[in-house]
Formats: C-alpha cells, structure tokens, sequence
C-alpha cells in the first residue's frame, strides 16, 4: 500500500476513527492491528522476516536483562562473602552470556538482512570473475519491505538493554507495535525504544490542533514527493540510464536533479510518516532539517537522515574509536605521529568503518561503498586540515560570520554532496565514474536549441518545477530561521487559511506526476 495512494489515506482515517472511538486502554491495541495489517497488505510474502526479528530481539532482551538480574541478586545474597576481586570476576561472567546472547540475535538478525539484500549480487559478481554465466536469484529472493529500517531499530533496542539503559520489554504484542508502527516501516526514521515506544503504548486523545498539523504536514510531504521529485525523475531516469548518451551538461542536469529528487522523495515519505503519526497523537523524531543548507560534510550529515547518522554514531563510531584496541593504537601513534595525530587515529579508523557500513547499508554494489567512503574522505580531511583551515582564514582576513562566508560554504558543500550523487544513483561504480569524466565536456547549446526538451519535461514542466523550487527554498528559509509555517498559517484568518489549504491540495492533485506505467508510489529508499 503506497503512501501516496487514495487506498492509504482511506486506511489512515479507518484507523484514526476505530483508535479515537475504542476505549483508552485498548488504544495500543489498534495501533497494532493497523500495523499488522498494513504490512500483510503491502507485503504478505515476507512478513515472516518481520515476525522472526521481532520474535528474536524480544526474546534476547528479556534474557540478557535476566542476565543482569541474575548478577545483581547473586551480589545482593553474597555481599558479605565476597570482595571487590570477586564481585569484578562474577561480573565478567554474566557479561560473557550477555554478550553470547547479544552476538547471537545481531548474527542471526545481521546475516538475515546480508542474505537478502546482499546475496544475489555477490553471487553475480564471482560468476562474472569466473567466467561463468550470470546466474539469477532474483525470483527465489524477495526482500522484505523496511528490513533494513527495522532490523536497526530493533537491534538498537536489544545493545540498550544489554548497556541496561532500559529496562525490556515485558510485552510481546507491545513490543511488535514499536517495530512494525506502520508509518515508518517503509523507510524509516530509525526511532528509538526510549523515545517512541511510550508514545505508542499511552492512550491518545483526540486533538484538532494535532490532527490538522498532521494532515498539514501530510500534504508537503505529497508536494514534495509526487509535484517535485517525481517530475524531476523523468529527465534524471533518462541521463542516467543511458548515460553514454548524454554527456556535459546533460550530465551535471542529472545528477543536480538527483540531488533535488532524493531529497524530496525520501524527506517527503518522512513528512508523510510524521503527519500520520502526529494525527494519533505521537510524535516521531526528525529525520531531515535542511541538509542543504549545511556549511560542511560533517553537519550535512547531522541535517540528512539524522535518525541513521545517530545510530551508527552510537552503535558504530564510539564502540570503535573507544574500544581498547583503538585505545593502544592511538597511544602508540601518538610516539610515531605526534600528540595531534596520533590521538585522530582511532576516530579516522573508525568514522572510514562508519562511512563504510552507511555505504554498505544502501546496497552491495561497490557504488555505494565508494558513496560512503567519499563521504568519509572530505570528513577526516576536516579533521586533518582543520588547524589549516583556520590559519588561512585568519591569514586572508575573512570574516568568517559575515553572511558571504557562510553562502560559500553552503554552496561548497553543495557541490561536494552533487559529486558524490554520482555514485549513488549511477547505474555502477564505473558509470558513475564515465559520467564524471565526461561532465566536462560541456555544450552550452542546449539551452538555446531545444535539446533539454527531449529529456521528457516540456518547458512548461521546466517553468514549474522552477516556481516549486524557489517555493521550497523560501519556506526552508523560514524553518531555518526558527519559524514554524504551520504556526503562521494557523494565526491567519480563517478565509486566507482555507486559501492556503485548498491550494496546496490543488497543487498536488494538479501537478503531481500521473500516469500508465508511472509508479508515483515507488519511494528511493524503500529499496534500501
């Protein structure tokens, strides 16, 4: 069931109606059967791989707490039997099963996820080094709808209760609503158990103000995915896919286009899963806050995807570079590199692993790894070079809060983000690399005879895609500097608002992209 469909919305306000109609107790239990079903309908043949990594990190985090539980009652009936030594050594073993538990549930939930995504194109690759005939499992592996989404957050889940943040989840049926909440099952955000799951399970109540912000931010979403990102996917689709055939400016078109599509697409099924969420009354966090208004790679990355940027942040990043290996490495580096770089050694190690896993995570192809460790390249430059940096700002005079400044580093940043587009919707590591190279060879004649039309948009679709983005600029603007338009558009009067709200809707039911053989409801990262 496609989010941007009328079946959708009809199933939102079925489920919206029987949660605010059924008692405050029984409230959590709606929500799971709309869950539940939501992914019977948009995915029957793979529900099992959802029911088994539920099935599995409820059971594993109930027994590494027991774990837990077990030490602190063995220490509490010894305390006078045993010194300091001993309680450390008993400890050390009821870690040592936490952690076996641990290992066993991430394995088997890991090499799950591996398996399905990953397993037909390794499988083709070595048939391509041994000469063989490619061969296809295509029709005997189906991967199931949000695996990756849902396998972090319930991974992220199980290591908290195994760093006793929190306590488990008593409740199987509770705890299957906060993995499969139907709004974000699709693509996301990876919430967490501590910020979500209190929110599922609490009765809500019916709010206008929630339910007509949330409709509210349902309908941005659609703008951007479906009159946006849709439209610009039509000339994008045409010079990727057959790249060989358009080169220089065609090409920078493509892959500034993709940058715009992906952003829409994916932000815009965010804005959607937010808005259904808000009209039952939870909030889920943000996932997208202006990437493009970023100054450099770092905060890109803390504006783009920020609920996948946590959690390898958390679970990835600081385990690394704070383990004890990376520990003795980096006092070691420090005899034979200095003090400054040899205390960067566990952090470049670790944010190249990183960046390697977000590669890795968005597919198998080495395409994607080169994305994510390009992406890691201009991050431990900063790093590297950030004395540098600062010294030749202070040696060129530059007023490093005047607002020029600030304009070249988003537009630098920028540039730096579209280049590394390339590899992520190239159709291969090599094509993407073609199409860099031959963006040079530049041909201004394009935009005087006619050529740009033949990539599928007329000029009237060129005109208005020109007209929606300045719009989107100027209302990132306004979030950007601390205003809430739902807030101003709600102090309005009643006429103008409804202005407003008949227009929006105009605008999509208008200029969103129909049509046979087009699927509006196909989002970038429900791949993923």
């Amino acid at each position: 069931m496609s989010f941007v469909s009328l079946n959708f919305v009809i199933f939102v306000a079925v489920a919206a109606g029987a949660y605010f109609l059924c008692p405050a107790k029984y409230r959590w239990g709606i929500l799971l059967a709309a869950s539940q079903f939501f992914y019977l309908l948009t995915s029957p043949h793979t529900y099992v791989f959802l029911l088994f990594t539920t099935i599995t990190t409820f059971c594993g985090g109930i027994f590494i707490e027991r774990q837990t539980e077990c030490y602190k009652n063995f220490v509490k009936e010894h305390k006078e039997e045993l010194d300091r030594k001993q309680k450390k050594e008993w400890k050390a073993r009821y870690d040592r099963k936490k952690r076996r538990i641990l290992l066993a549930v991430l394995l088997l939930n890991l090499g799950i996820l591996a398996f399905v995504k990953y397993f037909k194109v390794y499988l083709n690759t070595l048939s391509r080094l041994l000469e063989l005939e490619s061969i296809s499992f295509e029709a005997g592996i189906l991967i199931p709808l949000g695996i990756s989404f849902y396998t972090f957050q319930s991974l992220g889940y199980l290591i908290d209760i195994y760093r006793e943040q929190y306590k488990a989840d008593r409740n199987p049926l509770k705890f299957a609503l906060f993995v499969s909440w139907f709004p974000q099952i699709i693509q996301g955000p990876i919430s967490r158990y501590d910020q979500l799951a209190e929110q599922l399970y609490e009765p809500h109540f019916f709010q206008y103000e929630r339910v007509k912000f949330g409709i509210q931010l349902m309908m941005w979403g659609w703008f951007k995915k479906l009159v946006v990102a849709d439209r610009v996917a039509v000339f994008v689709n045409q010079v990727f896919d057959r790249y060989t055939e358009y080169t220089g400016f065609y090409a920078i078109l493509g892959v500034i286009g993709y940058t715009i599509q992906i952003y829409g697409d994916f932000s815009g099924g965010m804005d959607i899963a937010r808005g259904v969420s808000q009209i039952f009354g939870i909030d889920l966090t943000l996932n997208f806050k202006r990437p493009y208004f970023a100054t450099n790679i770092p905060e890109f990355w803390r504006r783009w995807h920020i609920t996948l940027g946590a959690w390898c942040r958390d679970y990835i990043f600081y385990p690394i570079s704070l383990s004890k290996f990376f520990g003795k490495l980096g006092k070691s580096s420090r005899k034979l590199l200095g003090d400054r770089i040899g205390k960067l050694v566990p952090v470049i190690f670790a944010q190249l692993i990183t960046f390697f896993v977000i590669g890795i995570w968005h597919g198998a192809e080495f395409k994607y790894t080169a994305y994510g460790l390009y992406q890691a390249v201009f991050i431990i430059g900063g790093i590297l070079f950030e004395p540098f940096i600062i010294r030749l700002t202070e040696l060129l005079r530059i007023n490093t809060k005047a607002f020029s400044w600030r304009l070249f580093q988003i537009s630098r940043t920028f540039i730096l983000i579209v280049i590394g587009r390339f590899f992520s919707r190239g159709t291969s590591f090599t094509a993407a690399l073609w199409m860099m190279k031959h963006s040079f060879d530049l041909n201004p004649g394009i935009f005087f005879n006619g050529d740009i039309f033949t990539l599928g948009l007329t000029p009237k679709d060129f005109i208005l895609l020109g007209f929606c983005l300045v719009f989107w600029i100027i209302i990132s603007v306004i979030q950007e500097c601390g205003y809430s338009v739902r807030q101003l558009i709600a102090q309005q009067n009643a006429v103008f608002r409804w202005m407003i709200y008949l227009a929006g809707i105009f605008a999509v039911m208008v200029f969103g992209v129909y049509g046979i053989g087009y699927d509006a409801g196909s989002f970038i990262y429900r791949g993923f």
